[in-house]
């Protein structure tokens, strides 16, 4: 492909809306659902060979940040684009409501604490921007406490990159509708009812606040050092495509290489030969 994915599905905050003009069904930069499966395919060996060289370099880090509505398939991306990598160099961070201890210290604290060590890759299911979305919409914290927050996280985000880490923060679009689908087939299939909260059906009764509140995170935090893109994800097969496009062309972007260890091949060779 000769057109970047990060170009494409790069939001560009320009005082406008930025989510109202994005479909949760399009499918940009692919045609079709038998060319995007293909594509991950190959994309999954690219990603396997880059992440072992990242590993093996130890000289930078990635973190990507998966945030969505319920259902929008932050678990599924995880299981379907990273299914073929060692996990050896491979986390996943889900934030979960705060513990006592947690919400004891900065809203930062906890997120600080998972972030990935040189060769690491980490995936933050959730992540600090829960704090400016539920804490926002459920009226956890004083509007003066979430608004501050906004450019804590530009800050800190900044510093992060400065350290190493590439960020790369996805927002997985999905419609209203769809969310009612999917959490209807969760209930229609007895396996996934372990996965199933009463609790989603009463955040959809605040859908239009939490659309507004991913809508001034994504404006107010898209930044040269941590760009946010906005997948539309009521298509599972190119929600799992454009993901793994953004991932492989951020390692592109590093080109981590294999250490030289400076090894003496020939001589090492001879000692290995059998006696005779």
């Amino acid at each position: 492909m000769n057109a970047s994915v990060r170009d494409l599905l790069r939001a560009r905050p320009d005082g406008g809306p930025i989510l109202a003009g994005i479909s949760t069904q399009g499918h940009p930069g692919v045609r079709d659902k038998e060319q995007a499966r293909a594509e991950v395919e190959v994309t999954a060996t690219r990603l396997a060979a880059l992440q072992e060289r990242l590993w093996a370099a130890q000289s930078a880090s990635v973190l990507l940040v998966l945030q969505g509505m319920d259902t929008s398939g932050k678990g599924g991306t995880v299981e379907h684009v990273f299914r073929g990598v060692n996990p050896l160099g491979l986390d996943v961070a889900a934030f979960k409501k705060p513990t006592e201890e947690e919400l004891s210290h900065h809203f930062l604290w906890r997120i600080d604490l998972q972030l990935p060590s040189p060769g690491e890759i980490v995936i933050f299911d959730r992540s600090h921007y829960e704090d400016v979305l539920v804490a926002r919409v459920r009226e956890l914290v004083p509007p003066e406490t979430w608004r501050a927050r906004y450019d804590e996280i530009v800050e800190w985000e900044r510093k992060v990159a400065a350290a190493g880490t590439t960020i790369v923060k996805v927002y997985l679009h999905i419609s209203y509708e769809e969310q009612r689908e999917r959490l209807l087939a969760r209930l229609d299939d007895p396996d996934k009812h372990w996965k199933f909260r009463e609790a989603d059906i009463d955040e959809r009764a605040h859908w239009a606040d939490y659309m507004a509140a991913y809508e001034d995170a994504i404006a107010r935090c898209s930044i040269d050092e941590a760009p946010w893109y906005v997948v539309s994800a009521d298509r599972k097969w190119y929600r799992n495509w454009a993901v793994s496009r953004l991932v492989v062309e951020t390692l592109e972007e590093l080109d981590p290489r294999f250490p030289d260890p400076g090894l003496d091949v020939p001589r090492l060779k001879d000692r290995l030969r059998p006696p005779n």
